[in-house]
């Protein structure tokens, strides 16, 4: 029956996309609440392959569901089940940093790699391992990277200076920067809680009187944004924005990086809810056809 893109509700415009760039049939997970808080997921049948399309955010709430249309789409006949997650959770922790704390990379990574047959994601957030696939052993785990869409969303950038928040975001604004010769500062950052950042930039001064550009792989409360905008404004950039894979803040957050002073954040559409203004689709659609995921 060839292939066809299963998608959430949630992610049904992303997902939209996707299909139309593949040239494939696109069906609705659809998903019933109960009163007690339980889910009760359909698919239709298929008997080719299954792409499922979801996001991670919010993972809590939605890996129960993904799993259960996972299931659904086994036991009604798909030959391959694929996991195309453009945002991946549970990745940032890899190892026990305390005693008894669980290792969510391994076990969120193990429990997909029981269920998918292949996995794709955009830009995770992985610190000590170089692939997904040292993570996900007998399954097919494809890491791919937005900066060629981030970079070509810069074509006005000319002059500006690329900062990295952290020693984290160093790949992500290397990468950006590259193709169009562009400047780069990396941050050093030290966090004390969720939303307790200080940050020093090496070089700051370089700034002054050029546009600044913030880059990171994810905004989650946008609190190392907002510490590095300040430090740039202090030091005389004349324009601060913001460029990101991944927005996972909620509107207080989006406004408090604005009060900040960052005149502009965009980022892709891997996250449905946020409305991301870089479609993915054509990055991941490109992955797909590579990989061999079409029947």
């Amino acid at each position: 029956m060839g292939t066809a893109l299963f998608a959430f509700a949630e992610c049904a415009e992303p997902a939209a996309r996707l299909a139309q760039e593949l040239g494939i049939a696109l069906r609705e997970v659809s998903v019933h609440h109960f009163p007690d808080g339980e889910s009760l997921v359909r698919v239709d049948p298929w008997e080719g392959t299954a792409l499922l399309y979801r996001s991670l955010d919010d993972p809590n709430a939605r890996l129960v569901e993904l799993l259960l249309a996972a299931s659904a789409l086994r036991e009604n006949g798909a030959r391959r089940v694929m996991l195309i997650a453009p945002y991946l959770a549970y990745m940032r922790q890899d190892i026990a940093f305390h005693p008894g704390e669980a290792v969510s990379q391994r076990v969120i990574a193990g429990l997909l790699a029981h269920w998918f047959d292949g996995v794709l994601t955009v830009d995770p957030h992985l610190h000590r391992i170089a692939t997904l696939a040292e993570v996900m052993p007998g399954t097919d785990a494809v890491c791919i990277t937005a900066a060629p869409l981030l970079s070509a969303a810069l074509v006005r950038a000319a002059g500006a200076v690329l900062v990295g928040p952290d020693s984290e975001s160093r790949q992500w604004v290397t990468a950006i920067a590259a193709p169009l010769g562009l400047d780069v500062l990396v941050g050093e950052k030290i966090r004390s809680g969720d939303r307790q950042v200080a940050i020093r930039i090496p070089g700051i001064e370089r700034v002054r009187g050029r546009p600044a550009v913030l880059v990171d792989d994810v905004v989650s409360s946008g609190q190392t944004l907002i510490e590095a905008a300040q430090l740039l404004r202090q030091a005389g950039a004349t324009r601060i924005e913001a460029l990101a894979t991944h927005c996972l803040a909620r509107q207080v957050d989006l406004a408090r990086m604005e009060e900040a002073g960052i005149a502009e954040l965009r980022f892709t559409d891997s996250v449905g809810r946020s409305g991301g203004t870089i479609p993915l689709a054509p990055l991941i659609a490109e992955a797909i056809r590579t990989q061999g995921w079409l029947d």
